[in-house]
């Protein structure tokens, strides 16, 4: 059984993120595809051929010369596609809600005591936090989006006196760290939404009690390490297709124009078909990710640590 509430240093949360998943990857995956299977197989199905529908008919109008086909396209089809944006939409927001509050609620179980979790405990656990659900969304989107959306776009500005790189390197890793330890206090404890995204704030730089130093560079770190690593194998997805593309369009045969159309042929269909592929296995690896915060947010909770560790020492003195 792993010990959740103990403090780690940078290296044991990689260590650890991969050993939660010996112990626990198949029940927790599992789970994970009995929730959010059918959302991953709508979400890929819209992604091969509704994006492959809009790029052919991106691009189809631009090669064969007709400049404003892809503007009449939209008005002629303007009410299917308002209705089709919105259901896409829905399926997003739903993919994105299940796919980080999946762990979340997984591992607070698993952190109370139990060894194998049930799909109906976790489909529960959605159940009797959808109104807190609602509001974490609510308060995702209308503070805290905005907020990181002005801070990259800052740093992407700043890319012209170059400091905007090492801006977004420290950016990106740390909006996602407070991204998850907001999802974790808020459903870890009875504060509302402020209050978790005010601890998920302070705590990427102090420990509650003051005392010690800061655990940023170390969250920071286990953050990029994982992320690099996740990049890392959903390049592989990523570059088949576009290599596949890429060759179609060099070997085409034209007189300076595409007259052909490249999403509507058999490349068209293998680039979707990978891409889609890549972005199913980009949300089941972010799992990694979502663990490895969760496991940040458990070292932060000091204010704990010494209340779980007596816990089990009263545990050993009565199973002696």
């Amino acid at each position: 059984m792993m010990q959740f509430y103990k403090k780690r240093e940078f290296g044991a949360f990689i260590t650890d993120s991969f050993n939660f998943f010996k112990l626990y990857g198949k029940n927790y995956f599992k789970n994970y595809i009995l929730i959010n299977g059918l959302l991953l197989i709508l979400t890929t199905a819209v992604v091969i051929f509704g994006f492959r529908e809009i790029f052919g008919q991106l691009i189809g109008g631009n090669t064969g010369g007709e400049t404003y086909y892809f503007e009449r396209y939209f008005s002629e089809n303007a009410g299917m596609l308002t209705v089709a944006g919105i259901l896409v939409f829905i399926l997003f927001l739903l993919l994105i809600i299940v796919n980080y509050l999946y762990p979340v609620f997984y591992m607070k179980r698993i952190a109370e005591g139990a060894q194998k979790i049930k799909t109906d405990e976790i489909l529960s656990d959605f159940k009797n936090n959808a109104g807190r659900i609602f509001k974490i969304c609510i308060g995702m989107l209308f503070i805290v989006l905005p907020v990181a959306t002005i801070l990259i776009g800052i740093s992407y500005l700043l890319l012209l006196i170059i400091i905007g790189f090492f801006l977004i390197l420290l950016i990106y890793p740390t909006i996602f760290n407070v991204s998850a330890f907001l999802m974790y206090d808020y459903f870890n404890t009875k504060r509302g939404f402020i209050e978790s995204l005010s601890y998920s704030i302070r705590s990427q730089f102090s420990y509650p009690n003051g005392n010690e130093k800061s655990p940023y560079w170390k969250y920071w770190g286990a953050c990029i390490i994982m992320f690099i690593m996740m990049y890392m194998i959903t390049s592989v997805f990523t570059f088949i297709p576009m290599f596949f593309m890429y060759g179609s369009l060099l070997t085409s045969p034209s007189d300076g124009n595409f007259e052909e159309n490249p999403f509507t042929g058999t490349v068209g269909i293998i680039f979707f078909i990978f891409y889609g592929i890549s972005m199913v296995a980009s949300l089941i690896l972010s799992n990694l990710m979502y663990i490895n915060g969760g496991l940040m947010y458990y070292d932060s909770r000091t204010d704990l640590h010494q209340k779980i560790e007596l816990e089990e020492i009263e545990t050993i003195g009565i199973n002696e």
